[in-house]
């Protein structure tokens, strides 16, 4: 991955953390990772459920939008990853949600979000 690229998708998770934040969630984790891989963001809900949260942030459509890159098996990483941060935290049993969310950054560098929530 180009720093190009990790500071894209870096500003996506940012502005993704503020968006929950705002909604008065708090992030419990960011960038977590075991060996089979990474979940961006953990956030505990309003509701009381924990969010893992997949970003997915590009510049443009030209490789489509952002959340056709979530494929069948990216989405069972996702839930295999969330159900092992939750044993890691002792958490295993709570609720938790998989959230997908995709981040378009346009040439004048307004962005728009397009948040799906609870997916699997």
């Amino acid at each position: 991955m180009t720093s190009h690229n990790k500071s894209t998708g870096a500003f996506g998770e940012k502005v993704i953390a503020d968006f929950l934040l705002a909604r008065g969630a708090t992030i419990l984790d960011h960038n977590w990772r075991i060996k089979e891989g990474e979940i961006d963001l953990v956030a505990l809900m309003p509701t009381g459920r924990i969010a893992f949260v997949e970003v997915k942030t590009r510049r443009s459509y030209a490789f489509g939008h952002p959340l056709e890159s979530i494929t069948h098996d990216k989405a069972l990483r996702l839930q295999r990853l969330a159900l092992a941060w939750l044993a890691t935290h002792k958490c295993f049993g709570r609720e938790y949600q998989i959230d997908c969310v995709g981040v378009l950054i346009s040439e004048d560098g307004k962005h728009a979000i397009e948040y799906r929530a609870n997916v699997l």
